[in-house]
């Protein structure tokens, strides 16, 4: 059963940056066969979609954050990534990995990494 493990999340001033990063528990080259996507919740709120890159490494971002955050992946490490950059207070939450086809199933979201911002 795949799970994703994410990490890289920290306390960070406004205007700062972090490099977040996601592995599948587990085998299996997930990233060559499934569209990606980073998911941040913050308190209150429902889990949203940040960013996303297809298998052929089409990218697309919320624009929220277009223009700010990077998403990538290394299929050799079997590591997503997300770049994140000129973040503000309003980026502040857990942020998620997982699959597209995955997402509706609970079993395979992680603990999220928390980033918070501070202004």
């Amino acid at each position: 059963q795949v799970q994703f493990v994410e990490s890289g999340g920290g306390l960070v001033q406004a205007g700062g940056s972090l490099r977040l990063s996601c592995a599948p528990s587990g085998s299996g080259d997930i990233f060559k066969y499934y569209t990606m996507g980073w998911y941040r919740q913050a308190p209150g709120s429902q889990r949203d979609l940040v960013a996303s890159i297809t298998t052929s490494g089409t990218t697309n971002y919320a624009d929220s954050v277009q223009g700010r955050f990077t998403i990538s992946r290394d299929s050799a490490k079997n590591t997503l990534y997300l770049q994140m950059s000129s973040l503000n207070p309003e980026d502040t939450a857990v942020y998620y990995c997982n699959a597209d086809v995955f997402r509706l199933r609970p079993e395979t979201w992680g603990q999220g990494t928390q980033v918070t911002v501070s202004s």
